[in-house]
């Protein structure tokens, strides 16, 4: 009974989420945050999200960057993959760097493209992470493949330092992560 009633919870969560979107899409901006605050302040991390989402926006609630960082952040820990990217480049274009980087490299992991980026860069560069040129390598083709202009181009620039070896051992790598 208990597992019944949890689950009938999940299933209004997961519609009150889904009709803030649909009030997102349409522009009832005051709507959408209406239904998506009850459930961010219950710890659900969609809710957690997109009302992040709302207040760096400053769509149906006055913008706040601080808020929209905090809520994220919730969301992050919660284990919301684009949470954990948002929260992790947030947290990076701001210098916190090595705050940062746990949030970047599990979103990284877990497909996100601007996080793959981020976080292929940085293993190339060794910033706030070792140096791994084949992973940075894997990491860039990863975020390359879905469409990331500039993810293009850096892999142009980092083929000018890597090895063949290194090149290989990368592109083997970004086919482990595809199939995760």
């Amino acid at each position: 009974m208990i597992a019944a009633a949890a689950g009938l919870a999940a299933s209004a969560a997961a519609q009150d989420v889904q009709s803030g979107i649909q009030a997102w899409q349409s522009g009832r901006y005051d709507e959408a945050v209406r239904n998506w605050r009850p459930l961010a302040d219950r710890g659900d991390a969609d809710g957690q999200f997109n009302l992040g989402h709302a207040y760096r926006l400053g769509r149906g609630v006055p913008q706040n960057l601080n808020l929209a960082e905090q809520w994220y952040e919730r969301a992050a820990r919660a284990g919301h993959v684009e949470a954990q990217a948002m929260y992790g480049l947030i947290l990076f274009q701001n210098g916190r760097r090595q705050e940062a980087m746990p949030f970047v490299q599990q979103a990284a992991e877990r497909g996100d493209a601007r996080a793959q980026y981020v976080y292929g860069t940085a293993l190339f560069n060794g910033d706030v992470v070792a140096r791994d040129w084949p992973r940075a390598w894997a990491f860039m083709t990863r975020a390359a493949a879905q469409g990331l202009p500039y993810a293009q181009s850096q892999m142009a620039e980092m083929e000018r330092h890597l090895s063949d070896q290194d090149r290989s051992r990368g592109t083997e790598l970004a086919r482990a992560l595809e199939r995760q």
